[in-house]
């Protein structure tokens, strides 16, 4: 069926070429898919989810070939990178033989397949990853600290996080620490935890919080912003500026006579909005092409009713609709920039 049935976009521009280059309309060339495999999580983190969430049902989710399927369409049509988060891509049950079918790809048509897992189911599966052909993954973790990282993430072992870690790289992993940055809760870690990340072996990025979904707290109350961070760390660390690229939106910085770098992810104080190369494919179909904007087209119900010429239109639908930037503010009141949770989005 044609791309108005697949999408919820409204009046849109005529996509570029159906089949083609993903390129949207203000130029920019996608070339990093973000798929989140499941909404489910085994944490709570606070900033992240309220206490009680409601999750999709079963039946109204992608079934893992449908996300290969998708996924390998993409990558037909020019994406490098693909990066698999959910929530917690772990709890989803056989995510492995997604792994081992998106990674045959890497070599042939993709440079890299990651993932961003909350490391307590990583342990078990950081063999499979490495065998699959996944060479580096993201893990969050905002605290070192057994209580406050029980506090973060309402229940959370982080002894089992930090296990889940070095298991994964002492089986060949490159890993990134994501660390939200989040005033008068963990601003008084952020330099001991860069201190371990580079005892470790590990990178550091820190995040900004960002105003996704309803949660339990003022966002406001816990905005950190990192420039000022920034100059706590560069004060006691010497930092260089690094020329790293990820394909992400990270501003790295080498921490002088080590291997770890500090990366910077910064959407409200340091605009990135104009390098964008990313879209995020939901856990249940929905191709987003911003965080912070509503604008959705059904990956779907495009491919079950129209097949890969289907999927096809609603992809140029969707890059048609990319916005040039987000809308994300932090102000006393105001309500989310949008209303679904980043599990449901993916990292």
């Amino acid at each position: 069926m044609g791309c108005t049935n697949a999408s919820t976009v409204g009046s849109i521009a005529e996509p570029r070429s159906t089949g083609g280059s993903l390129i949207d309309q203000h130029g920019r060339t996608i070339r990093y898919l973000r798929i989140s495999v499941t909404d489910r999580c085994d944490l709570r983190c606070r900033y992240c989810m309220a206490e009680q969430m409601t999750f999709l049902p079963r039946a109204k989710l992608l079934s893992l070939d449908e996300i290969a399927i998708i996924a390998e369409r993409f990558i037909a049509r020019g994406v490098t990178r693909i990066r698999l988060s959910g929530g917690e891509p772990l709890v989803r049950r056989d995510v492995a033989d997604l792994v081992r079918r998106l990674g045959s790809h890497v070599g042939h048509g993709l440079d890299e397949l990651t993932m961003t897992t909350n490391a307590t189911r990583l342990a078990e599966h950081a063999a499979t990853l490495v065998d699959a052909g996944v060479r580096r993954i993201n893990v969050s973790l905002d605290s070192l600290d057994p209580e406050r990282f029980r506090y973060i993430t309402r229940h959370g072992d982080v002894n089992q996080v930090i296990h889940g870690i070095l298991t994964a790289r002492d089986a060949g992993l490159a890993i990134k620490i994501n660390m939200v940055a989040l005033k008068s809760l963990n601003e008084d870690e952020i330099a001991s935890m860069l201190e371990w990340c580079v005892a470790e072996g590990l990178d550091l990025s820190l995040i900004e919080t960002m105003p996704l979904g309803a949660i339990d707290e003022d966002r406001v109350d816990r905005f950190l912003p990192l420039t000022e961070v920034f100059d706590r760390l560069s004060a006691r660390f010497p930092l260089v500026r690094a020329g790293h690229r990820t394909g992400g939106p990270a501003r790295y910085w080498q921490v002088e006579g080590t291997d770890t770098r500090l990366g910077l992810i910064s959407p409200l104080t340091a605009n990135f909005c104009d390098g964008c190369n990313r879209v995020r494919l939901t856990t249940e179909g929905k191709l987003y092409m911003c965080l912070g904007h509503e604008d959705q087209v059904d990956l779907k119900a495009a491919l079950r009713d129209g097949g890969v010429a289907g999927l096809d239109a609603a992809i140029d639908a969707g890059l048609a609709a990319k916005p040039a930037r987000h809308d994300f503010r932090i102000e006393a009141g105001s309500a989310p920039a949008v209303s679904r949770h980043m599990s449901v989005t993916g990292g």
